[in-house]
């Protein structure tokens, strides 16, 4: 048997008639850049994930980006967030002219916790300007907890949802706990387009307002610019795509939940694994079934030998990388050093057969 690990063309697929509709369109309506389907793809986001605003730019990238420079921090900020996820975040922080700085996860989530960052902001002394949260791998981080440390340091909390996009912390959805949260609509995510696309979160008015001037130049009138923004601007035709996929997200995100619970179910008594966790008041979403075990590279290379394919989400963490070796270690990141050089991402999007995940499990089992 061949299992991908993703597929975005199963996707396609599962709702091909519609996008293709929409995609015609859009190219037959002769408006491609910040038209009508940007416009009522925001309202429906916001109102789907129970946001005062949404505001759509061109990547998740860009959406901390423009997070932060909405916020106005003074020039070199430290910005403080986890180093076990993807460049982007901290790409993000430097874009904006802050640096990024660094604070420990927990061992089973491998999300901040609360005690990291109060621990951080207090050696820092008052250099931190902004928190970053990741919501990793779906599994939300206790953003409840954290807005309540960085309310206590006046310092804003961010949301980076871009794997959480669904995902619930108190029955309340990912991108409404902080000052803004940033979306990501990579053709993987559980709410892909196809090609890059991001939105932003928020519930104050005046900073949505100044999110919308900063994505285009900073223009309130055209060609004029009110402030130094960028040119990071949600399509039409993607926009288009996804107010197509986004009334199916919600079953979408249930089938990836039910995969994990055969997943979970199969391996719970296999020994030399950990598997993902959640808070009990979570829901986790899966954008990626991430383990934890020793000999990683062996298994990996086992799996692939079997038809299974396999990913790393990330194999080193940003500390160790070249572009991020000097930002500030604020916490010891033992904790992280430890699970980036054990996790293995296996296959699940919510097309992926049942029996595939039986394959995979008893697979994995017999390595172990």
């Amino acid at each position: 048997m061949i299992v991908k690990q993703c597929s975005p063309l199963a996707g396609y697929l599962e709702l091909k008639s519609g996008i293709d509709s929409a995609v015609m369109r859009v190219l037959s309506g002769g408006a491609y850049i910040l038209g009508r389907e940007v416009a009522a793809f925001e309202e429906e986001f916001a109102a789907w994930n129970g946001s005062g605003f949404a505001v759509g730019c061109a990547s998740g990238t860009d959406a901390l980006e423009l997070i932060l420079r909405a916020l106005h921090l003074p020039e070199k900020s430290l910005v403080l967030t986890s180093a076990n996820t993807a460049a982007a975040t901290a790409a993000a922080v430097m874009r904006a002219g802050c640096r990024v700085c660094f604070a420990e996860v927990d061992g089973r989530s491998m999300n901040l916790t609360p005690e990291s960052v109060r621990e951080a902001l207090s050696r820092a002394g008052g250099r931190v300007k902004a928190v970053i949260a990741v919501h990793l791998f779906g599994n939300p981080a206790p953003a409840d907890e954290l807005a309540e440390v960085c309310a206590g340091f006046g310092v804003p909390l961010i949301e980076d949802c871009a794997q959480a996009t669904g995902a619930r912390l108190g029955g309340r959805k990912v991108g409404n706990f902080g000052i803004a949260g940033a979306f990501s609509f990579y053709p993987t995510k559980n709410l892909g387009a196809f090609g890059d696309g991001g939105l932003v979160t928020v519930n104050d008015p005046a900073l949505a307002e100044e999110l919308k001037l900063m994505r285009q130049y900073g223009w309130k009138v055209r060609y004029e610019s009110s402030c130094n923004g960028i040119n990071s601007r949600l399509d039409e035709l993607q926009a288009a795509i996804l107010r197509v996929k986004l009334p199916h997200l919600d079953a979408a995100n249930l089938r990836r939940i039910e995969l994990a619970g055969r997943y979970y179910e199969k391996l719970s008594g296999c020994s030399g694994i950990v598997l993902p966790c959640k808070a009990d008041n979570a829901e986790h979403v899966y954008h990626q079934f991430v383990i934890q075990c020793a000999g990683r590279d062996e298994k990996v290379a086992c799996l692939a030998e079997s038809g299974i394919a396999t990913m790393v989400h990330y194999p080193v963490p940003l500390h160790r990388q070249k572009a991020y070796i000097s930002a500030p270690r604020l916490t010891s990141l033992e904790i992280t050093e430890k699970v980036t050089a054990e996790i293995i991402s296996l296959p699940i999007y919510p097309e992926l057969p049942p029996e595939a995940v039986d394959y995979v499990s008893e697979t994995l089992s017999k390595l172990l």
